[in-house]
């Protein structure tokens, strides 16, 4: 399993670069046309901004599966491995929960908007709201099988969702800094 989430995440990795490559080349060549050529293309700021709703949810998933997302750890990496390891657990039960509002809740908003058509470009506007389904199925997996690999024993306590923090490093003295 760890190595089909490692694959998935190289790919979302890779549809993000060519998101954010597409979305250059749209938003770029939009101003060109527009300041060299006094047009444009309508379409250009919709897609882009589509693009760029896309390759935030998808980056998410990838960050989640990397643990590189903001926190803050400065309480956690003071605790005993065993409290350590349930905090760690009530967290990724709180962020299951959360992931499965997400789901539900993006879930209706493609059933909402499957009739709807964006203005420029006349694409359904579920398409937009699908990415909240796919982020959420995503981080559904990932966390359950996180979940899984804490309780069932086989992730060491002391690499569970923090990384340890620079003011916990000793003092390095004068004569070792040079």
């Amino acid at each position: 399993m760890n190595r089909v989430l490692d694959v998935y995440c190289r790919a979302l990795s890779a549809i993000c670069a060519l998101l954010m490559a597409a979305m250059v080349v749209l938003v770029f060549g939009n101003v060109v046309l527009r300041y060299a050529f006094s047009t444009g293309w309508l379409i250009s700021e919709e897609i882009s901004r589509w693009m760029f709703v896309w390759m935030v949810f998808i980056g998410s998933i990838v960050a989640l599966r990397e643990n590189a997302h903001l926190g803050t750890d400065m309480v956690v990496v003071r605790l005993p491995a065993g409290v350590r390891r349930a905090c760690t657990v009530v967290a990724q039960l709180i962020m299951l929960y959360i992931s499965w509002l997400m789901l539900s809740g993006s879930w209706s908003q493609v059933e909402i908007n499957a009739g709807t058509e964006a203005p420029v470009s006349g694409l359904p506007l579920s398409f937009l709201y699908f990415c909240g389904v796919v982020f959420a199925v995503s981080t559904l997996l990932i966390l359950f099988y996180e979940l899984w690999m804490n309780l069932s024993g086989r992730r060491d306590s002391s690499a569970l969702m923090v990384q340890e923090c620079a003011d916990l490093e000793p003092p390095r003295s004068a004569a070792s800094r040079d």
